[in-house]
């Protein structure tokens, strides 16, 4: 199909023909994709290709939109094709072998950020750091922050790295290849702890569409036990590790609240309170828990 939508002699045309293609398909966002795999084929930027927009598209460049929309056809997502995506203004190299960010899990950082000073010499765990996204835009937001980034997957902390590496943040972010449930780490050594665990069902997951089910990882998606066993693994794992007053912020689905407050709210757990926040669409999104003041 892509591999020969842009047959116009103009960007603006081929990107209104690649677009109408994309949309038949039924892809996500066609009009972003074809943007934004015309800018990367072209060298441009989005405005770049607005203010070239009369401009013929032919020869390699042509061949390379090609291309790229032939991966896009098939369902594969932007940002692995891009081999990018942004996160909370800092832009992330991504593979298959990772999540791609999500707007909404910047809501954890938006809470770190209101629940700490700026300047505040914050000691941090991500747990599940995938990307390393969380992990870098908290180093980031928090310069005299220092932080540790765990996750199960070796292929996915060689990502963590680069992209610490890219935002200069190497040197105050040590990670760790280790499942975040069953890890020893010093008691009541984090001021914070976040994590965006994996929390779909099976059932939810049957019903994902292609460009996730296809090429995300499976194992960074789905949870046992209605999607809650990750998340209940991370309350006693978080409570060993946090200082007295810590908090946890955490991602989950947005049907999962009540259910996410019960666990938080056992005693045994160990958290003093738990709330729930809801995203910029009004559904519920992250957990906020507090250990016991001293």
């Amino acid at each position: 199909m892509a591999a020969h939508a842009p047959h116009s002699d103009t960007i603006a045309a081929a990107l209104a023909a690649a677009s109408a293609e994309l949309a038949a398909l039924g892809l996500d966002a066609p009009r972003l994709s074809a943007e934004l795999l015309a800018a990367k084929a072209l060298g441009l930027t989005r405005l770049g290709l607005i203010l070239h927009a009369r401009e013929p598209l032919a020869g390699e460049p042509l061949a390379a939109f090609r291309a790229l929309l032939a991966r896009r056809a098939k369902g594969e997502p932007v940002a692995y094709i891009l081999g990018e995506k942004e996160f909370y203004g800092l832009n992330f190299r991504v593979t298959p072998d990772v999540l791609i960010p999500r707007p909404e899990t910047e809501l954890l950082v938006e809470e770190a950020l209101r629940l700490f000073l700026a300047d505040a010499p914050l000691r941090f765990a991500d747990f599940g750091t995938g990307s390393g996204a969380l992990a870098v835009a908290l180093a980031h937001v928090f310069p005299a922050s220092r932080g540790l980034a765990v996750d199960l997957s070796g292929a996915a902390l060689d990502v963590a790295r680069d992209n610490a590496r890219e935002h200069g943040l190497e040197g105050r972010l040590d990670f760790l290849h280790a499942d975040f449930i069953t890890l020893a780490l010093p008691a009541a050594s984090f001021d914070l702890v976040v994590a965006n665990p994996p929390y779909v069902t099976g059932a939810e997951y049957a019903g994902l569409s292609h460009e996730v089910r296809g090429f995300e990882p499976f194992c960074a998606l789905v949870s046992p036990e209605a999607g809650l066993a990750h998340i209940r693994g991370l309350a006693p794992a978080a409570a060993r590790v946090l200082k007295s007053g810590g908090v946890l912020l955490c991602e989950f689905g947005s049907g999962q609240g009540r259910a996410v407050l019960e666990i938080f709210r056992e005693p045994v757990q160990g958290f003093a309170q738990a709330e729930i926040l809801r995203d910029g669409a009004g559904l519920d999104r992250v957990l906020r828990a507090v250990r016991p003041a001293a």
